[in-house]
Parts: structure tokens; sequence; C-alpha cells
């Protein structure tokens, strides 16, 4: 389909209605005209788009996707707050939607562009979408029964990328039989296996979601969302220094620079013998006993940074 919208301009900005603002409305000011244009559907596009709004303008929001949302809707957080991503843009997103001064136009591309600054003509050409989209309630029933000859293939069931061996095949099937099968047990399942191997290896996880039928991306959903969870082998002792509030003021952050220099590795890293894996995190609960670390499970509180090597000795 093609539609024709004039672009607008804004009023003046002294009220009188001329533009240079001297109040003598003796500037020339062309009035307001039809409609004004946001090209993107971006989280600046749509922020504008409600700015636009509120301002009294009939906005056309053009988007070249299926929906509105642009990378900002793929991301988990945002720079440098850390907030939810989807917490921030989901508002957003009804409200743009639900504005009755708001034309949202997806799958759409400007084609034609005429006029002149604050006075523009736009076509705009919407690609079929071969359903009524103010009846779709998303239910999939027309993927059934659609005439189109090129259709989508459904994807081969998943395959691990390799074979067990014998030893982690039987204990894999011991693991599995203390607990019922699926998703709901996935997390004593999850624990023993860290328990048993120190990580959680990809080759068992592989395996793990084949024996129950599913998505290796629904147990890695669940297994990277947990701290206590390690993808990567570790040491033999996992030395975890806290970085909370009450440590950090006490002296933390020498602590974890006299651990770098004492193993030689920094945080995230495990030294050449495979001895100790050094870690960082945001609370022990120890605040009261800061700065406080934590070696194999075993915590150390009003740690002296002078015995840090003393401690270590402990742990061969």
């Amino acid at each position: 389909m093609t539609a024709k919208q004039k672009a607008a301009i804004a009023p003046s900005a002294n009220g009188n209605g001329d533009s240079n603002g001297n109040g003598n409305g003796n500037g020339d000011t062309k009035e307001l005209v039809g409609a004004v244009l946001v090209c993107g559907g971006g989280i600046a596009g749509i922020q504008a788009s409600l700015d636009l709004s509120a301002a009294g303008f009939r906005v056309y929001l053009v988007e070249e996707s299926p929906s509105i949302g642009g990378n900002m809707a793929r991301l988990d957080k945002t720079f440098p707050t850390g907030d939810c991503a989807t917490c921030i843009i989901s508002p957003k997103l009804v409200e743009c939607v639900r504005d009755y001064n708001i034309d949202v136009l997806t799958m759409a591309d400007v084609t034609a562009l005429d006029g002149e600054a604050g006075h523009f003509s736009v076509k705009v050409r919407k690609r079929p979408r071969s359903v009524k989209s103010e009846k779709c309630t998303g239910c999939g029933d027309c993927w059934t029964v659609c005439p189109v000859r090129n259709t989508a293939e459904s994807p081969p069931p998943f395959q691990p990328s390799e074979p067990l061996n014998e030893s982690d095949a039987i204990k894999l099937r011991g693991i599995l039989a203390r607990h019922e099968g699926g998703l709901g047990s996935l997390m004593p399942v999850l624990q023993e296996i860290d328990q048993a191997y120190g990580y959680l290896p990809k080759r068992i996880l592989e395996h793990l979601a084949y024996s129950w039928g599913v998505k290796i991306a629904e147990i890695l959903r669940v297994a990277s969302f947990y701290d206590r969870f390690r993808l990567e082998p570790v040491g033999r002792h996992v030395v975890e220094v806290c970085e909370g509030t009450s440590c950090h003021s006490r002296g933390s952050r020498e602590l974890g620079e006299r651990l770098e220099k004492e193993l030689g590795i920094r945080p995230g890293e495990t030294d050449k013998s495979g001895r100790f894996t050094l870690r960082t995190v945001r609370c022990l609960g120890l605040c009261a006993l800061s700065p406080a670390m934590k070696i194999a499970g075993r915590s150390f509180a009003r740690v002296n940074i002078d015995r840090v090597a003393e401690i270590l000795e402990q742990f061969t």
C-alpha cells in the first residue's frame, strides 16, 4: 500500500506567531501542517514519537522490520547502570502502541520524499503480511494452512557433538537415576554434576539435554544464571574475594591485589598448576567481619594482607 502524509514544523517558541523570538510578531512562520514522520522504530524512534505525540503532533512511526524495539529489545542489561533492558523498553512499547496519536507502520519503507524543510510529502510502501494484522492473535493456525509452497522446515533433532566415554556415561546415568526426569529436577541434577566434575562440562550437558529431549539452550539458561555454576574447569581450590560495600571500604581491593600477586593470576583465571582459581563475588555475608574471603568453602574474616601467603599454604 502507499500512504501520503505531509510533515509538520513546530510552532514558534514565543507563542505570538513570530519566528525570531523578539515579541514583535513580525516574523514569518508557517502554520502547523499535517503530521510528523519518524523513521526507525528503535528506542530513539519510540521516545521521539512519544514526545511528539505529547506535544500534539500526529506521528507516523515507520519501521522496516516486523516489530518495533530495535536492538535494545535484544539486550539483557544496559550500560553503565546495568538496568534490565526489558524493564526499560517494555512500558514504552506498550505506551507507543496504545497511543491513538501514533500510527506504527512496520514492514514499511520510505520510497519518496518531496517538498522542503517543514513541509514534506512522503510516500511509504508497506510490504504485505498475508494476514489481517488487526485480527491476528498469534495462535499460529495460519501456519498449517498457508498456501505458500516454500514452507520452513522443522529443525533436526538435537544431537550431542561427541559421544560420552564409559566413565562419564555411568556417572550421568547414576545421577539421572536418583532424580525424576525432566526440567523439574534440573537444579539438583546440575548440582550433582558440578560436585562430581567441579564444573559443568559441555559434553555432559549435551547428553543431559538429549536424554530429556529438550534443547541445550533450556539447560544453559539455568546453568548460566546461577553464579555458583561454572561452565569452565576450575582449580582444586576456588578463592573468592568479597567486593561488597563493607569489604571494599575496609581494604578488599588491596586484598585482591595481594592475591593476584601471590597466585600470579587475575580474577576469573586458574594458575598453571591447577591449584587455585581466583574469583570476585559481591557478598560473602561477612559484612561485620570485613575484609573477607573464602577458599574452598572455608571463610576467612578480617583478613590481614600480610597473612595471605600463610593462608594459601594451608591448601595443597
